[in-house]
């Protein structure tokens, strides 16, 4: 338990940096450079931290290999703190060629901090399934404070001092998380050698079943909410005039993630990690429909915080998924590249329930439930078309 405990804290410290950054250099940017391309040089330098996820499943691929990965991870952790810093301390000083460089280098570190560290996981918990689950909700609770605390801290930093002190908390965050890593219980020793080949795992999340309905789920949710903020803001729009409201929406969903989360770990899943993905995503499908049906402002916060809610069990079950069916030699691949490809589709939901508003206060939110729902009934027909006999 203290080992969890431990993985807990490292992995919210490390992540609570990764999902403040972005927030972080654009405040920086917007408070250190003059002109009225400021706010422009910032979403670039946000976008630098994204777009290397793309490189996820080569990065990991070294993590895979290495006979100890506490000091990959460590590595890879200071890292990305120091490239952080590097960079924060670059704006406004230096060109932004060489800003943006340092921000991609920490950016190729972020994989490593998310589905990386999550990889880890089966080998601190227990042996027993109950163990795994409660750990793999654990792992989730994470990433709900981690997602909550960093851009909180963000906004204190830079109220109270500035956005540079915000980016440099965040760094030193990450740095503190690599120490603490190194405490976590060391994976049974193994020789180095050769592992899958990045295209044998990308084959692999196409060819094997349960692999492959957990990314159709995991890539239709993540279209779907990664376009939340936005419906958020259409949907507050229309049921009331209140300042902030869409974010108050969207800070219901994060509460509620959180609550999911904890408990998850009180009464953890059981059963076939693969059924419980798509059941899960189908209760996160409704959850969003309901969304779409809210009268007033008050029951879609609750609507909100019932995605939230539907969304951590769902987390947690991809987490159990991954663990189960992912080769011992490819685990680490097979976490961060379903993780990479998650980011990449969250940033295309974004970008394309931006351009959809169109559809208005009802549409919008429907047309993202609709998405979860085909996402869940895919999986359904997935799975009895591979149980006929041939």
């Amino acid at each position: 338990m203290a080992a969890m405990a431990r993985y807990v804290l490292a992995a919210t410290l490390a992540r609570g940096a990764n999902s403040g950054a972005a927030i972080g250099l654009l405040l920086l940017a917007t408070e250190t450079i003059r002109g009225p391309h400021a706010i422009a040089i910032g979403g670039l330098l946000a976008a630098g931290l994204t777009a290397p996820h793309a490189l996820g499943p080569w990065v990991a691929r070294h993590l895979d290999k290495s006979r100890d990965g506490r000091l990959f991870l460590a590595a890879s952790f200071v890292g990305y703190g120091v490239a952080l810093a590097a960079a924060g301390l670059a704006v406004g000083r230096v060109g932004i060629p060489v800003v943006l460089l340092l921000v991609v280098v920490a950016g190729a570190c972020g994989p490593l901090l998310t589905g990386g560290l999550s990889s880890r996981v089966a080998g601190i918990a227990g042996p027993g399934e109950r163990e795994q689950r409660r750990a793999e909700g654990w792992d989730s609770v994470s990433y709900g404070l981690s997602g909550t605390l960093g851009p909180a801290a963000v906004a204190g930093f830079a109220a109270v001092t500035s956005a540079l002190a915000a980016v440099l908390a965040l760094a030193a965050a990450a740095v503190l998380a690599a120490a603490i890593t190194l405490t976590l219980p060391r994976e049974a020793s193994r020789e180095r050698r050769e592992v899958v080949s990045v295209r044998e795992v990308l084959r692999l999340l196409v060819r094997h079943g349960p692999l492959r309905r957990v990314n159709v789920g995991t890539l239709a949710t993540s279209f779907s909410l990664g376009g939340m903020p936005v419906v958020a803001v259409v949907l507050a729009g229309h049921l009331t005039d209140q300042a902030g409201a869409g974010a108050t929406l969207v800070a219901a969903f994060g509460v509620g993630s959180l609550a999911g989360s904890l408990a998850v770990t009180a009464f953890p899943l059981h059963g076939s990690p693969d059924i419980l993905t798509t059941r899960h995503v189908a209760l996160l499908g409704v959850a969003a429909a309901l969304c779409a049906l809210a009268p007033n402002y008050p029951l879609a916060l609750v609507a909100f915080a019932l995605v939230g809610v539907a969304n951590a069990p769902f987390v947690t079950a991809t987490f159990a998924a991954r663990s189960t069916y992912a080769p011992p030699d490819a685990r680490a691949q097979v976490f961060v590249s379903m993780s990479s490809l998650k980011v990449a589709t969250a940033a295309a939901g974004s970008a394309l329930t931006g351009v959809a508003t169109f559809l208005g206060p009802r549409g919008l939110p429907a047309a993202t439930a609709i998405v979860v729902l085909l996402g869940a009934l895919t999986c359904v027909v997935d799975r009895r078309l591979e149980a006929k006999p041939t």
